[in-house]
């Protein structure tokens, strides 16, 4: 993976910029140390690693715009980072860059029951959002694989969705407003309390800019009251092709799941070795989740499993207690850890439309055998966000190439299928060198365009989302330096 050579006059000034930031904050906000900053050298894209000029860790939207504003003098590059969670390399540094974690911004600011709102600073967990109001009978709708651990900051960074997006969206669809500091400085408010602002959709171009346009300190999220009870419906089928028909005849018979996840034999035959959740041996397995009353459960269901008997199901287990429907999420839950007891593996995120299902998963095996690297697939396959999951051995010289080179061809194909390279993940510089394929050189255009207007100096996050060979001309171009 290519990143841009450090500005070596960037690495020759670190001593002042460590001295202006340390001056600027708390006394442990700074960390500039070599062997410290190594524990942010990387995020869950851990195959590329880089240790960062410095880190900064923030506890208050004024610290962040004295951060950001001294960088900016010193024309040095900052990269924002949550929780470090990110697959897509999004928080990767830079040699010549300084990070800005939002961890220890992590407080309740503002609870609203009347208008089913809340705002919180970004560097709070995902699932402790729900955890401050769920006594009241609420709860913050995205839910991410890595909620116990992702920020909101990262959510709102990549547009994370969830297992429940289905029914609830992505994090734009639960965004009402942010706080955010520009690179030079300046604290702006965009949105708020209150449904669409009149004008530009200025809090959509942020929700998924990865940090690129600014950084976000504090949100306005919706939440909504927890429904009256939800039930899932476990499906085991012997064609990965016949389950993704499935899903596709579920969604087309207007039906609205509030999830509908998808595992492979890998995925199945690994998380049953590590969870025990009772999953059948079979190809593909599908679990199905409706919620709301008892009859609005029992109505949605009927449904479903006539649907899925025409499929001839191997196994077809509705839930019937909660400890039963705590057993069907337990493997799903546990995919990721579970493989990762196996091999290596790169996780990839792309997103296709619900009736391409089978013939992508058919290409996808096709293409496995071609590269002789196993592929586990898990995703939610009621909105096509697809999650393949490659095994490989990092330690096999040009396995991590050959497994990078596969991991391409899967998204591209996610491209030829009338999809998008990601859903959920961002593009960071896992996908960053692929944009060609999604964009034509207008329409990247028109992308930077914007960062232009937000970031004119072209620091923050600078060598992520866009190709290398597009944004050398731009990249730390407007740059003023200090005397």
């Amino acid at each position: 993976m290519q990143m841009p050579t450090p500005d070596a006059g960037i690495i020759a000034r670190k001593a002042r910029v460590v001295a202006r930031l340390r001056a600027a904050l708390p006394r442990d906000a700074v960390i500039d140390d070599a062997h410290e900053t190594r524990a942010y050298e990387c995020d869950a894209l851990t195959a590329y690693k880089c240790p960062p000029l410095a880190v900064t860790l923030p506890a208050s939207s004024e610290e962040v715009s004295s951060i950001l504003a001294i960088c900016h003098e010193e024309g040095v590059p900052v990269v924002p980072r949550g929780s470090g969670t990110s697959l897509a390399g999004g928080a990767l540094p830079t040699a010549d860059s300084v990070v800005l974690g939002v961890a220890r911004m992590a407080e309740v600011l503002e609870v609203d029951y009347d208008n089913r709102l809340m705002r919180v600073q970004t560097g709070r967990t995902n699932l402790s959002v729900t955890g401050a109001v769920e006594e009241d009978g609420f709860f913050y709708a995205p839910d991410p694989s890595s909620q116990l651990a992702c920020a909101i900051a990262g959510n709102i960074a990549m547009n994370s969705g969830g297992a429940h997006c289905l029914k609830y969206g992505v994090t734009t669809n639960n965004l009402l407003g942010v706080t955010m500091v520009m690179m030079d400085g300046e604290v702006v408010e965009i949105g708020g309390g209150y449904m669409d602002a009149a004008g530009l959709d200025l809090l959509g171009v942020i929700c998924g800019s990865e940090g690129q346009l600014g950084v976000v300190t504090e949100a306005t999220l919706r939440i909504l009251p927890k429904p009256e009870g939800a039930r899932p419906v476990l499906m085991g089928f012997d064609d990965n092709a016949v389950a993704g028909a499935c899903v596709s005849d579920i969604i087309k018979a207007g039906v609205l799941p509030v999830a509908i996840e998808f595992m492979d034999r890998p995925c199945i035959e690994a998380t049953e070795a590590f969870a025990h959740a009772g999953y059948p041996m079979c190809e593909a397995l599908l679990i199905v989740e409706v919620e709301g009353s008892d009859a609005e459960i029992d109505h949605q269901l009927a449904l479903i499993t006539e649907i899925a008997r025409r499929h001839n199901p191997v196994e077809l287990r509705e839930s019937t207690s909660a400890e039963e429907s705590a057993a069907i999420w337990l493997g799903r839950k546990s995919a990721f850890g579970a493989m990762g007891q196996i091999n290596d593996y790169m996780c990839l995120d792309g997103t296709i439309p619900v009736n391409e299902l089978p013939m992508v998963l058919r290409r996808i095996g096709e293409m496995s055998d071609d590269y002789g690297l196993k592929v586990g697939n898990v995703f939610h396959a009621g909105d096509g966000n697809m999650h393949p999951l490659i095994l490989f051995d990092a330690n096999k010289p040009g396995d991590l190439e050959k497994c990078e080179a596969f991991g391409a061809d899967i998204l591209r194909l996610c491209v030829e299928a009338g999809g998008c390279l990601t859903g959920e993940h961002g593009v960071g510089i896992e996908k960053r060198d692929l944009m060609h394929e999604q964009y034509a050189p207008a329409d990247l255009e028109a992308q930077l365009m914007v960062k232009d207007v937000f970031d004119p100096a072209w620091l923050l996050n600078p060598a992520k989302v866009f190709p290398l060979d597009v944004t050398k001309g731009r990249r730390g171009s407007g740059a003023s330096v200090a005397a």
